[in-house]
């Protein structure tokens, strides 16, 4: 994500001589790359999600303690 930053930042800036024009290409390129990460990570949590539903791996009923602590 660095890297593909600064090329786009260099790019703009050789190809507009605008600091200010590359600043704001910059951060369109950063904002679409963290759109599309989220998007990715979120298609990976729905698929693995799904899968384990359709397996019957999902338990139906929640743990009564979630620390693994025991009350008393």
């Amino acid at each position: 994500m660095s890297a593909t930053t600064i090329i786009v930042a260099v790019w703009a800036y050789m190809a507009t001589g605008s600091f200010w024009k590359a600043l704001g290409w910059t951060i369109a390129v950063l904002v679409i790359l963290q759109v599309g990460y989220f998007a990715l990570v979120m298609r990976l949590i729905y698929s693995r999600a799904r899968k384990a539903a359709s397996q019957g791996k999902v338990d139906a009923v929640p743990p009564l303690h979630r620390d693994g602590g025991r009350r008393g």
